[in-house]
């Protein structure tokens, strides 16, 4: 077992690999230190990223937490480490949202390692998905993939699809008329050609998609009321194939666990030529949000909707640099 303290160099490529993983509006609300004597990584809540209004109750940043924690684990898992996780082990400190420690080499390797090539080409879609149904087999190698982090997939159909359909429609309805909502899109989305380097987080004018003309895709406008030259319009599907990823409890350890099974999902489902997106504005009214259960069994607690299909290969949003957003300590 290797008992040294990993290079900084080293360090540094994998944070820049665990930030790359999606958080609400690309705020990117988290911190990391590296601790040379006890070889530990510390992922922290950055809470100067909070989205006040979008997620008062820091849900959405538990989860980003959770999917940059994901990408790290994948990420030494790659070169061989066996990741040792504590999920929010100092209760005197919420910030403190993980701790991670290389253990030794994995023996026979890690089911994780090889989700590694699709760290760096999963990016949001906001553009039009084909209407080419997703296999059963996919499904269930997805579903599969959040059970294995503690969370459970389904894929709502008919009547239940159509309600969540509708509630998203109604969530999305509200935010345009909220002056909430304006202004965390104010503050994290970015239209024009900006003076200087470009701005390394938020949802760039590019990344929008175009302006939704027609179909049932869940899709949120990040423009607003905000002109974007040269957006066009385009014909969303007509079925959108959504899968919700629920949790039997609602605690931020729950939300970090559910953090992680979304991620997982989105690497094994670009890994096998996938798009994706989030649906996730009737999370944030709490009178919408219970509804989205399975109506069925009436239990779990949604934590995130994904839009999945066959669409376009897009470039991603920016992050902020790794040495940005990492400490390395003695």
């Amino acid at each position: 077992m290797n008992r040294q303290a990993l290079p900084d160099e080293r360090v540094t490529a994998l944070v820049h690999d665990a930030v790359a993983a999606p958080s609400m509006h690309n705020a990117q609300p988290w911190r990391f230190g590296y601790f040379r004597g006890s070889r530990t990584f510390h992922v922290r809540a950055d809470l100067d990223r909070v989205l006040p209004h979008a997620d008062p109750d820091l849900r959405a940043l538990h989860l980003g937490g959770g999917a940059a924690l994901l990408n790290l684990r994948v990420a030494l898992a790659h070169e061989g480490w066996h990741p040792t996780v504590r999920l929010l082990p100092d209760p005197a400190d919420p910030a403190l949202l993980a701790t991670v420690h290389p253990t030794g080499s994995e023996s026979g390797g890690s089911p994780l390692s090889g989700l590694y090539p699709a760290i760096h080409r999963r990016h949001s879609s906001r553009f039009p998905f084909e209407e080419t149904e997703i296999p059963p087999a996919l499904r269930a190698a997805l579903a599969d993939a959040a059970r294995e982090e503690g969370a459970t997939l389904a894929f709502p159909s008919s009547w239940h699809l159509h309600q969540v359909l509708e509630l998203l429609e109604e969530a999305e309805a509200r935010n345009r008329a909220d002056p909430g909502s304006d202004q965390d899109l104010a503050q994290w989305t970015r239209t024009g050609s900006p003076s200087g380097d470009p701005a390394p987080d938020g949802v760039p004018d590019y990344a929008f998609g175009p302006r939704k003309r027609g179909g049932r895709a869940p899709m949120r406008d990040f423009a607003g009321s905000r002109p974007v030259p040269g957006r066009d319009a385009a014909e969303f599907e007509r079925n959108p194939q959504l899968a919700v990823l629920s949790t039997s409890r609602d605690r931020p350890e729950d939300w970090l666990r559910a953090g992680q099974a979304m991620e997982r999902v989105l690497l094994l489902a670009t890994h096998e030529g996938l798009s994706s997106s989030f649906a996730t504005q009737a999370l944030e009214w709490n009178d919408l949000r219970w509804p989205l259960r399975d109506p069925v069994s009436g239990t779990g607690h949604i934590q995130i909707v994904l839009r999945l299909g066959y669409g376009p290969e897009v470039p991603g949003a920016p992050r902020r640099p790794a040495p940005d957003v990492l400490d390395i300590h003695p």
